[in-house]
């Protein structure tokens, strides 16, 4: 299994940030498909019609998100964090980690997230920031 972190600034704050990571309604505006999510520890999630489906196991409001993925038929979960810490110029950093990726989809994962996930997250926030 591989694993890889990746760091973003956000030009929003971090409660913006975590609300767009676990409210069903703004993760549906990012990702313009159902979602199935909150912010409860133990709580399951369902992203991109049953594409992406896991568990938050740690849930640090604002803070600190950590969940169980599964994808496909994998036998084992990945594990992805999302550490947030708010900066002075009001934009947030995010560290993500994910941790027991299956060895042939590591590449595949980290352009994902920077296409289809962290980076749809950034443009959303964009796109409101200069209307």
């Amino acid at each position: 299994m591989k694993s890889f972190k990746q760091i973003y600034k956000i030009k929003a704050s971090v409660n913006k940030v975590f609300d767009a990571l676990t409210n069903p309604v703004t993760i549906e505006k990012w990702s313009e498909s159902p979602a199935e999510m909150d912010n409860k520890k133990g709580s399951n999630f369902n992203l991109w019609n049953g594409f992406i489906t896991g568990t938050n196991i740690e849930v640090i409001q604002n803070k600190k998100l950590v969940q169980n993925w599964y994808g496909g038929n994998w036998e084992l979960p990945s594990v992805v964090t999302f550490d947030l810490n708010e900066n002075p110029d009001e934009t947030s950093t995010l560290i993500l980690t994910h941790e027991n990726v299956p060895e042939d989809s590591e590449y595949d994962f980290e352009k994902g997230w920077k296409e289809y996930y962290i980076g749809k997250i950034i443009k959303m926030f964009e796109e409101n920031i200069s209307r």
